[in-house]
């Protein structure tokens, strides 16, 4: 199995993403390509002192920005290094796309090069966040501003596929994100959505508030991309102002300081818990390939963290088991009716 990494994706690239590819090729023996500009990349190889022969290095001549118009990326920059990423998948030398570049360029390319899985409307970008009791999935968190009750029957499937194939959880449980558990909540669009899900065959545990998300009660949170995107930002921003004002308290006093000592293990244990660097990147649901999306300021443990995350989700053919849970939630959901990319539409 081989990885395509977007070496020129990302605010600190190709160092990071260098040094991150080198790392899962040391730990996991994995064979990565690293797509980019060849001159660059492999002086960064060379710093770094690596001639280890299952990393390899593809030429791409050009770079997607991050503040490019994702379709006109894809359709003018024809050698870009995440165009060329795809490219190689699709030409069956490499297995996955891993990219900590324009994240909406790498949902384009996913669609337009990999297109949907069968019985998908929408692809989905689905998240992993820190809980008091493990990881959960969070989707969408920006794919889809609007949606469809449908489309959130769809999420749902997927995320509950994701969490069994990857994340190894035997029965996921499913919740609707709402202003409230009672059913008279929600809009229009929640509401319609809950009565669908109720007749899937996932573990579906009906709405749930913001506040649920971290207790742990939940392990996969379904909503549209707005609101998941907001909930991501809030819950990045929530983190980092934390870990800010914490070390200022503990810097503010000699007692606390001593306290911050003693107490050392468990500060960091909790830092790892919270790092987004530990979950990788967010997988794009939905299309017929591998794509881990990253942090555009991914570090090397990230990419490293990536990189694990594709080879993960190839091995436990997340795509080929999306299709068979998808058809039959379709059917159960909407008896006698099928979507039309179900259809082939």
């Amino acid at each position: 199995m081989k990885i395509a990494v977007d070496a020129m994706g990302g605010d600190h690239a190709p160092a990071a993403v260098v040094e991150g590819a080198i790392k899962a090729a040391s730990e996991r023996g994995l064979h990565i390509i690293l797509v980019g500009d060849k001159e660059r990349v492999t002086s960064e190889l060379e710093r770094h002192g690596c001639a280890d022969p299952r990393i390899t290095v593809e030429h791409a001549s050009e770079v997607v920005l991050m503040d490019e118009s994702p379709a006109q990326a894809i359709r003018k920059k024809k050698d870009s290094s995440l165009k060329v990423c795809f490219d190689l998948v699709n030409a069956g030398k490499a297995d996955a796309v891993v990219s900590a570049g324009n994240s909406g360029a790498a949902m384009a390319a996913g669609i337009f090069l990999f297109k949907k899985t069968k019985g998908v409307d929408r692809p989905a970008i689905a998240v992993t966040v820190p809980t008091k009791k493990g990881p959960a999935i969070l989707l969408d968190v920006g794919g889809n501003v609007d949606c469809k009750p449908a489309n959130l029957v769809q999420f749902a499937v997927m995320g509950d596929v994701y969490a069994r194939c990857v994340l190894k959880m035997e029965r996921p449980r499913v919740g609707l994100l709402s202003n409230g558990e009672e059913e008279a909540k929600g809009t229009d669009l929640t509401r319609e959505a809950h009565g669908l899900l109720k007749k899937t065959s996932i573990n579906y545990i009906g709405y749930i508030e913001g506040r649920d998300i971290y207790h742990g009660d939940v392990d996969v949170v379904v909503t549209d991309g707005f609101v998941g995107n907001v909930v991501l930002k809030l819950t990045e921003g929530l983190i980092e102002a934390f870990t800010s004002m914490l070390k200022d308290e503990i810097m503010a006093s000699t007692p606390s300081k001593i306290g911050y000592i003693l107490a050392k293990g468990a500060f960091t244990r909790l830092k790892r818990k919270l790092d987004y660097a530990e979950y990788g990147g967010a997988p794009l649901l939905g299309i017929g390939g591998v794509c881990i999306i990253s942090h555009g300021r991914s570090n090397p443990k990230a990419i490293k963290n990536a990189i694990f995350r594709a080879h993960e989700s190839s091995a436990g053919k997340v795509n080929d088991h999306l299709v068979e849970e998808l058809t039959r939630a379709n059917a159960e959901a909407r008896p006698g009716r099928v979507t039309d990319a179900a259809a082939g539409g």
